[in-house]
């Protein structure tokens, strides 16, 4: 299956050529809550190479607490959110849930950082968790 996406306004697309994303994530950690309002981010994390946007990105970078720099990309006329990238995994592109286009059937895999969360975080019990930094994930295959 292949997935596609879009920012709130369509000025921003998405075309991934992938059968199915490396994992899927929910993330805790403080700076995914300061930009998903208070909650987690949901993750699809895909090779580099099978993400292909259109359209003009705006980005951010921020020092994350796993020590690695994490570049976050977005639409700077509608600001939604499109993928983040970590200095560690360039390989990688960390697509948001929020800008695929539905139906994607997508859950998350895994909380991460959570840690983090607040006292009133609601944590599916089936997924796997950690605190903190996950382990990498696998290595892409070609």
């Amino acid at each position: 299956m292949a997935y596609t996406g879009r920012c709130a306004c369509g000025q921003v697309t998405l075309a991934i050529a992938a059968d199915a994303p490396v994992t899927t994530r929910q993330c805790w950690c403080r700076q995914c809550q300061q930009i998903a309002a208070g909650g987690p981010t949901h993750n699809a994390v895909f090779r580099t190479e099978d993400v292909a946007v259109t359209g003009s990105l705006a980005s951010s970078m921020w020092t994350a607490a796993s020590g690695n720099t994490l570049t976050f990309s977005f639409c700077p006329a509608c600001g939604t959110q499109v993928y983040g990238q970590s200095s560690a995994r360039m390989h990688l592109k960390t697509v948001r849930f929020g800008a695929l286009d539905e139906p994607h059937g997508l859950r998350p895999e895994m909380a991460i950082w959570t840690g983090d969360a607040p006292d009133w975080a609601v944590i599916d019990p089936a997924i796997a968790q950690f605190e903190g930094q996950p382990p990498a994930p696998a290595a892409p295959k070609n």
